[in-house]
């Protein structure tokens, strides 16, 4: 009797135990804040979308999804309703777009909006209002497939044309010819290297040569300029030639002022007295052309001559 006391004692614990456990989670999971209802009504698939999907406002986990049916009103549509908090900001802007977790595939709604000033929805105790779902990522990729691949299949062809087994001849026969070319310019380069190694040579000889003797000159202009340095540095010592010319031109500039201090006057008075004895043997020497009697008769008066005025013949006084 003990035994089955203890196993049933046991038993109650267990069970006591897991309604505790389910209560505590139920507690947990509950929910809080007040939510309304919104509809979304699509003719887009819904793949990977279940009931209790996370709605999320750019992001934030706003809400649920509270269950996914078909539109009685809109024959072919998903209608999907949402849970989303009253404090979120709903206007008649916002829209639905549907989002997948990383590599799991599972899907959830994303609301958001264009940023433009609208009227805030509220709900009534009506239909539930009613948000658009754009297309996402997905279903803009799936919406461009048929043209992606459109293109794909174009672009093999070409290159399957391309790729063709003329074209692959011709291919390998230009890059034999590259090659070629290539080997070709190769040996053209190796001859232009000796051909510009042989006309270098003397042009760079003659550069040497011509480098030296330029080397040679400036050497000789060198010591050229070193002989006048030396010669202006002896005419330009103390007692040199240079000061024994400027001793004597100093010399003669005092000669020159003793010269014409003492000996000029008596020179120009010697030729003043030459002067006045020459003016008077001019004189002297045009009265004797004049009167040549006077040498002999002194200088009387000049009887007049014959033909001059005044003139008397001897014979007429008597």
């Amino acid at each position: 009797m003990e035994n089955k006391a203890h196993a049933l004692a046991a038993g109650i614990f267990v069970v006591a135990c897991a309604v505790l456990l389910l209560g505590l989670a139920a507690w947990l999971t509950r929910d809080t804040g007040v939510r309304d209802v919104y509809e979304i009504s699509t003719r887009e698939t819904v793949t990977g979308l279940q009931t209790q999907a996370p709605v999320r406002f750019r992001g934030v986990d706003v809400g649920k999804v509270a269950s996914i049916t078909f539109d009685p009103k809109e024959q072919g549509n998903v209608l999907l309703r949402l849970e989303v908090d009253r404090e979120v900001p709903m206007t008649k802007d916002t829209f639905a777009t549907l989002s997948y977790q990383g590599v799991t595939g599972l899907a959830f709604i994303q609301l958001s909006d264009h940023g433009k000033q609208a009227v805030r929805l509220v709900p009534g105790s009506g239909a539930p209002p009613r948000i658009p779902l754009e297309p996402g990522l997905v279903a803009k990729l799936q919406d461009k497939s048929e043209a992606i691949l459109d293109q794909v299949e174009q672009v093999t062809g070409r290159l399957n044309k391309v790729l063709s087994d003329d074209n692959q001849k011709r291919l390998t026969s230009a890059i034999v010819r590259l090659d070629d070319t290539l080997a070709s310019t190769g040996q053209l380069v190796q001859r232009l290297d000796q051909t510009v190694a042989k006309r270098v040579d003397p042009a760079l000889a003659e550069a040497t040569t011509t480098l030296r003797s330029a080397r040679q000159a400036a050497d000789a202009v060198g010591r050229t300029a070193a002989d006048f340095g030396s010669t202006a540095r002896r005419l330009n010592a103390k007692d040199g030639p240079v000061d024994r010319l400027a001793d004597g031109a100093q010399a003669l500039s005092h000669a020159a002022d003793s010269f014409n201090t003492a000996t000029l006057p008596r020179i120009n008075q010697v030729a003043e007295d030459s002067s006045r004895a020459v003016r008077q043997l001019g004189r002297a020497a045009t009265g004797v052309r004049e009167n040549p009697q006077s040498l002999i008769f002194g200088n009387g008066t000049v009887q007049p001559g014959p033909g001059e005025p005044g003139f008397q013949s001897p014979g007429a006084g008597k």
